[in-house]
């Protein structure tokens, strides 16, 4: 059976990278009934906090990897299985796969009269044992090369030579990361290693450590760096990278685990918006391209808007809600929903579209004020408020009544419309005019526009 983890650090906001690689090992459980292991590598006591972990599960559960789910398993916390990791490393230590070193950075610069150059075995063969300063390096070949096989990359060779005796505990006994993933893996009985290509030097020495455990290496695959419009890595520091951030914005789960899923791998075809239950049974290893792979936010974005309009209209009213000032009245923006749905790419953008059939008075963005209010507003204005007097309160009838007035002043509907959409919404873009007027009423339409033209009047 195949068993899949992912191990994250709870330091941070959850990265859209690690999204992309949970993803890929959810998607190997599923199709294949194994399990997927979610293991928080929380060993790092200084950068840990109880708010990342929670965050990190509350993000997986919202792209769809749940511990509702049969195939899930954890989460484990690698903190738990310190005596696990100092026990693997006081065997190999005994069976003289690993040794005790008090050698300092300075000691090996000082011998190799370089800071370049590795470690240099000296104390391989002193026979110390354990003590203060001391810490445990693994004993490396000293010929031939090291193979990784990846699905991904294909043969990967670590020149033995060329591969330092490395640090797997450190003089107070703790494992370091090295040897605590491979222990915890081998423990976890996990048979398909899925994550980022930065893990890749890491793999050939634990190539060397599984074996040296007792243990058969596994399936090794290294998923191809994301990186941003410059095509640099994608950065915590410059980068819009925080899954939550995604999520609060109000993209939708299902667009963004469509996306992610395309960030190195395709389903074939020009086929690219897909639902989960598409897109899983196709996804192979085999077929992820080791170049690396571009996060485009405005490709993401047009994801966001497919999939929006393709909400039912109930599900996007739910949807749009937690968006919404909880004081107003959903039945009176149900009836504009269907509209606000074709122009709305993300759910936050929601309030700004419908925030005028709410308000007291609209809110005025002077930008789109100073653009709509030329010459020849204010004859608009007047016109079209004389007209909403009497007109009937429907859409097509507001609409001829705006065409009739602006025709007077030798003006199209769309040159026409302008400053009275600014006087009802605020702003110069929105939802389509008529039927916004008819849901605000035509008492409330009126007042609006007397308050612009008082306000254009001075």
């Amino acid at each position: 059976m195949i068993r899949v983890r992912f191990a994250p650090s709870p330091t941070g906001m959850f990265h859209v990278g690690g999204a992309r690689s949970a993803l890929y090992n959810w998607a190997l459980a599923e199709q294949s009934g194994g399990k997927f292991v979610l293991r928080i590598e929380d060993t790092d006591a200084a950068r840990n906090r109880p708010e990342w972990t929670e965050g990190i599960i509350s993000a997986l559960a919202w792209i769809g990897i749940s511990a509702e789910s049969p195939v899930f398993e954890g989460p484990y916390f690698q903190s738990e299985f310190e005596a696990q990791h100092r026990a693997a490393a006081e065997k190999l230590a005994a069976e003289g796969k690993a040794y005790y070193c008090e050698c300092t950075r300075e000691d090996v610069v000082a011998r190799t009269g370089s800071e370049q150059r590795g470690y240099d075995g000296f104390c391989r063969d002193r026979g110390l044992g354990p003590g203060p300063g001391r810490a445990l390096r693994f004993r490396t070949p000293d010929d031939g090369v090291t193979v990784v096989e990846d699905v991904i990359r294909g043969r990967v060779e670590f020149p033995n030579a060329a591969m330092e005796d490395f640090v797997i505990a450190r003089a107070d006994g703790s494992p370091l990361y090295v040897l605590a993933n491979a222990v915890d893996d081998i423990e976890q009985r996990i048979t398909h290693v899925v994550r980022g290509e930065e893990h890749l030097t890491n793999a050939g020495r634990q190539q060397l450590l599984w074996p040296a455990l007792g243990a058969t290496p596994p399936v090794w695959a290294h998923l191809p760096v994301i990186v941003n419009e410059q095509r640099k890595k994608l950065s915590k520091r410059r980068d819009k990278v925080a899954l939550e951030s995604y999520r609060d914005e109000g993209y939708l789960p299902e667009a963004m685990v469509n996306y992610l899923m395309l960030l190195g791998w395709g389903p074939g075809g020009d086929r690219e918006i897909m639902p989960w239950s598409e897109m899983m049974p196709l996804f192979r290893l085999e077929d992820v391209n080791p170049s690396s792979a571009f996060f485009d936010e405005k490709k993401l974005r047009a994801f966001n808007g497919e999939y929006i309009r393709a909400l039912p209209l109930e599900e996007f009213v739910d949807r749009c809600r937690p968006y919404l000032d909880p004081s107003w009245d959903v039945e009176v923006f149900r009836r504009v929903a269907e509209l606000a749905q074709t122009r709305v790419a993300v759910l936050s953008e929601i309030r700004d579209n419908v925030d005028f059939l709410f308000l007291d008075e609209p809110v005025f963005d002077q930008a789109s004020w100073d653009k709509a209010m030329k010459p020849g507003a204010e004859e608009i204005l007047t016109g079209y408020l004389a007209r909403l007097e009497t007109v009937p309160f429907d859409a097509d009838s507001l609409k001829t009544a705006l065409t009739e007035v602006g025709a007077e002043h030798g003006l199209k509907l769309g040159k026409a419309q302008a400053p009275v959409r600014v006087a009802v919404t605020g702003r110069t873009v929105g939802l389509p005019l008529f039927e916004s007027i008819e849901v605000l009423g035509r008492e409330r339409t009126i007042e609006r526009l007397r308050a612009a033209l008082k306000r254009l009047q001075g």
